[in-house]
């Protein structure tokens, strides 16, 4: 989305069909490619709420800096996978011993704390407002959280697989576990999880990147990256509120109020004037995530068959009841 007229077209789309809210964030550059800036004043002005360049990193440090540097002057967010593409090279999974049983090539941590800890140095220079999308590992924690204690205006996400699954997930070569940046080991997630808890990481997403059949079922060093995430994203995070490694209130926040604040919507919070866009859930109700009943058209999930529990009973959308059987 890097033309002013496609945020205007999405948004007048959304008005007359969506069932839900959609607020379109934008392309950093152009084509996303990671070389062109895009018109960052005009597509804010039709109604962009952020930019990103979604999974793709931007490599060239220059181009980074200006892109902080002029979004900065429109008081716009920055949303950036960090990834040095060069230390990733060919890998498909975590590096480590686990990579070197299943043959398969491996993705060091380096790859993903080198490129955070330039990024911070980037945003110092600039002085923008920078989201680090999603990070995996414990280096990556301590980079933002000191770039935080330096008063740089920084955020960082982690994905509900990153926190609640690790490599030894992938078992014998399931596909369904193969994600951008990979699953780390337990080490990692559980100090991800304390990263989380202590305030460090602000923002659990989804990760929600559907991919189709012909996509997923090969070889897991020919499958694309990805999986369903929306559908099993409370679900999963229960778990950790289950495992007493953080509160229910802390789960919740850093899934809307949070996330909410970062993008300068006035949503995510029960409070007297606030949008009512609200799910009434059971924290206490087990369900099976059983592929036929998945919503999604695409129907890999890493908790296939799992039973997760904490479950959404009903959807309020400005004040409005949704069937969740239409959906």
């Amino acid at each position: 989305i890097d033309d002013p007229a496609l945020v205007d077209f999405m948004l007048r789309r959304a008005r007359d069909t969506a069932i839900v809210n959609v607020h379109p964030m934008a392309a950093l550059t152009k084509g996303l490619a990671g070389k062109d800036m895009s018109e960052i004043g005009l597509l804010k002005e039709a109604g962009a709420i952020a930019f990103s360049n979604d999974r793709l990193p931007i490599t060239n440090s220059s181009v980074l800096v200006r892109l902080l540097t002029y979004a900065r002057d429109f008081d716009a967010l920055v949303v950036h996978q960090a990834q040095d593409k060069d230390l990733a090279g060919s890998g498909v999974m975590n590096a480590g011993l686990r990579a070197s049983w299943l043959g398969l090539g491996g993705i060091p941590r380096e790859a993903e704390f080198v490129a955070i800890e330039r990024d911070m140095r980037l945003v110092a220079m600039a002085k923008g407002k920078y989201h680090a999308r999603l990070i995996s590992c414990p280096q990556s924690a301590e980079a933002i959280q000191k770039a935080k204690n330096d008063g740089l205006n920084v955020t960082a996400g982690i994905s509900i697989n990153h926190l609640t699954l690790n490599e030894n997930d992938i078992g014998p070569y399931r596909t369904f576990h193969k994600m951008s940046p990979p699953l780390r080991t337990e080490d990692d997630r559980q100090a991800m999880v304390k990263a989380l808890a202590d305030g460090t990481i602000d923002i659990i997403m989804s990760d929600h990147n559907p991919q189709d059949v012909e996509t997923k079922r090969h070889p897991f060093a020919e499958a694309e990256y990805g999986a369903l995430g929306l559908e099993t994203m409370l679900g999963a995070g229960m778990r950790l509120v289950l495992n007493e490694d953080i509160s229910l209130s802390k789960l919740l926040a850093t899934m809307t109020c949070n996330p909410a604040d970062r993008l300068g919507l006035p949503a995510g919070r029960l409070s007297k004037g606030a949008p009512a866009d609200l799910i009434v859930f059971d924290p206490q109700k087990p369900w099976i995530v059983e592929k036929d009943k998945i919503r999604s058209r695409s129907k890999n999930t890493p908790f296939e068959d799992e039973t997760l529990t904490g479950r959404v009973l009903t959807t309020i959308v400005a004040g409005g009841i949704l069937d969740h059987d239409a959906i």
